[in-house]
């Protein structure tokens, strides 16, 4: 990759952590292959449970049940059940990292990030860490499909619970990463080669001097809007929102990408996902449906309070900064196209992604030039 990365050591990491906490982060060396069956890796991850948890170290293995969650393309979740001598069950979540996501992934963001989340109420309790992942409390619900996250009642929700996440306080630098990690992933997907031959010969069509270009010229036209800076989740995606309907709480879970960024971006990238990984962008939510989510995101309690202007800069704003979340995941997919063995077409998908930002360009441009416009005549 030509690109140094930084070896983080997850038990440096947990004892930094106990400053910083008063409860205890349990840690381990161990780590677990996230591409073995589940009947092969089910003995490792009671051998991990009982080296990080104590007070399970000497209960039999019958005790124990493993069962896979899910199974993203970054990401693989297992719950793991354990009965004690009392009879009380306890369920905990183990987060296996992808391989090579070191390569895409700022670990340390990650679990700095993961700290004050949790500790603000969002998603799981953070447990501990391990060589090649983390254990966090087991949310009882599930998590929505792309379909889902068009149904008003649901979008209502998911845009009240962004507004509170958006109000997240991480200490450090507040910068804004956007632009940071595009031309990290440019510089990395720039100068990758494939020893598959027809990988090869496909990525070589891509010219990166276009690209480059295109990226230039968005960031100056993102720039104008002066969208808010907040901390994000930049990852709102179906599978990272998890909603329990006995209880009607909603979750924002995997914190992976998460730091300080752009208001639109945090809006845009959230609208693009409703395509899911097949990127059908015939579901992008239209105005109507837009609306709806940014009434509620601006004003929680009173959406019908909003007025027209905040929500036409809202509006451009997300739907210009869209256009930056699929370079954003056009170059990841390339990365990942060369770094990952998760069997997942990558390359396809940066295809996908920056064609989408391609064809919608023209539109989001005017767009945004034509608000512009209009503010320098108020």
């Amino acid at each position: 990759m030509g690109a140094e990365v930084k070896i983080w050591n997850p038990v440096e990491v947990a004892e930094q952590a106990r400053h910083d906490y008063a409860s205890q982060i349990h840690s381990s060396h161990l780590t677990i292959d996230p591409s073995l069956e589940l009947p092969l890796m089910a003995p490792l991850v009671l051998k991990l449970c009982k080296d990080m948890f104590k007070a399970w170290s000497n209960l039999d293995d019958s005790r124990f049940v493993v069962e896979k969650i899910s199974g993203g393309i970054t990401n693989l979740l297992l719950k793991v059940s354990v009965k004690q001598e009392n009879c009380i069950e306890e369920t905990i979540t183990v987060r296996l990292y992808g391989p090579n996501t070191e390569y895409i992934i700022d670990r340390q963001r990650e679990l700095q990030a993961t700290k004050y989340i949790t500790a603000a109420g969002f998603g799981a309790k953070w447990l501990g860490i391990f060589g090649n992942g983390m254990v966090q409390s087991f949310i009882n619900a599930q998590t929505l499909s792309p379909s889902d996250m068009r149904e008003p009642k649901l979008a209502s929700k998911i845009a009240k619970q962004l507004q509170r996440f958006h109000h997240v306080e991480i200490p450090g630098s507040k910068e804004p990463q956007l632009w940071n990690d595009v031309w990290k992933f440019f510089e990395k997907a720039s100068v990758l080669e494939f020893d598959d031959s027809k990988m090869q010969k496909t990525y070589e069509t891509i010219s990166f001097k276009e690209v480059h270009d295109e990226i230039v010229e968005l960031k100056g036209l993102c720039d104008l809007l002066k969208s808010p800076v907040i901390f994000a989740h930049n990852d709102l995606l179906s599978g990272n929102i998890m909603i329990n309907y006995e209880e009607d709480k909603l979750y924002f879970i995997d914190y992976e990408y998460a730091s300080y960024n752009y208001r639109g971006y945090d809006i845009g990238n959230h609208f693009a996902e409703y395509a899911g990984f097949e990127c059908d962008y015939d579901l992008y939510p239209n105005m109507n449906e837009q609306y709806h989510f940014l009434r509620h995101y601006l004003k929680p309690e009173r959406p019908q309070e909003v007025s027209e202007k905040d929500l036409e800069t809202l509006y451009v704003e997300a739907n210009t900064f869209s256009l930056a979340s699929h370079v954003f995941w056009a170059l990841w997919g390339l990365i990942q196209a060369k770094m990952s063995p998760i069997e997942f077409d990558y390359l396809g998908y940066f295809f996908l992604r920056y064609h989408e930002y391609k064809r919608q360009k023209e539109k989001y441009f005017l767009l945004a030039r034509s608000y512009l416009s209009g503010c320098k005549n108020e």
